[in-house]
């Protein structure tokens, strides 16, 4: 039997494998390793009276339960956003396409200011909200919100193409078998997009997680209340403490990889699944 070799524009596996190695440990690796390096500073009982201070573990709750949070809400409204956008044809449609994008391109101190003013107490939203006992500003729940803004394209762009490659037939022959919409829903769709609805749901939740820019104005920054890791981490820099700095930092970066670890894991499952 005569192996046929396969052609590609790139260039050998060595070469690229190398350049891509390089390119990694000079980009993300060195970057990151300076962290546990430069927080080695303080000394072991230092680095953890640091960490472990009441106001940065309440600072670590609300980071990563607001970006746990909005990339759950994401998760949800981006796949019906996803699935609207691609399945139907809407008036204005290319309108909506370029308004999802918006969070890309807006920069996110602008997004934070905008958001304090709709949603203030005094605002043109939140004064209504406020008649109703809902305060949305200098909370968690702004947070979450502001964290939602800038999350919803990672899934709505993730799972548009998926989408768009699952061919109706396979669920119009479900249902001429007898199956409900929900059956086809629960045992066709969902098992296909599953992969990359995960996917999207482990970028929006990378990107809550260290946002600054739109949060930092909404949240209000009480202590032990709406206070942000990254701004925790703003903080010290501008003390010039930059041991603490990167001592927080550290342990906000190995919690993020942790969670992105278990959801790669489930990513990779829905994989394995979806494939027998």
């Amino acid at each position: 039997m005569v192996r046929t070799r396969r052609h590609t524009v790139l260039p050998g596996f060595r070469l690229t494998m190398g350049y891509t190695i390089f390119y990694l440990v000079l980009i993300v690796l060195l970057p990151l390793l300076t962290l546990p390096i430069r927080s080695w500073e303080l000394g072991w009982s230092v680095f953890q009276a640091t960490v472990t201070d009441p106001r940065v573990l309440a600072s670590y709750r609300l980071s990563l339960g607001a970006a746990l949070a909005a990339a759950a809400i994401n998760a949800v409204f981006g796949l019906v956003v996803a699935w609207v956008l691609t399945r139907y044809r809407l008036p204005g449609q290319r309108v909506i396409d370029a308004l999802i994008d918006l969070p890309f391109a807006l920069p996110t101190a602008v997004a934070g200011i905008t958001l304090t003013t709709l949603y203030a107490p005094g605002g043109w939203l939140g004064r209504h909200l406020a008649a109703w006992g809902i305060t949305v500003a200098f909370t968690p729940l702004g947070i979450t919100l502001a964290l939602v803004f800038i999350g919803l394209p990672f899934v709505v762009r993730t799972l548009q193409p998926v989408i768009d490659d699952l061919d109706l037939e396979i669920e119009e022959a479900a249902s001429s078998l007898g199956a409900t919409r929900w059956q086809v829903l629960g045992r066709v769709v969902l098992p296909y997009l599953s992969p990359a609805w995960l996917t999207g749901f482990a970028l929006a939740f990378a990107r809550s997680v260290g946002e600054y820019g739109s949060v930092v104005f909404i949240a209000g920054n009480m202590p032990m209340r709406t206070e942000i890791t990254p701004l925790l981490i703003i903080t010290q820099l501008e003390q010039f403490d930059y041991a603490r700095a990167t001592a927080i930092a550290v342990v906000l970066l190995l919690l993020s990889f942790l969670l992105l670890l278990l959801i790669n894991g489930l990513q990779s499952w829905a994989g394995r699944r979806l494939s027998t």
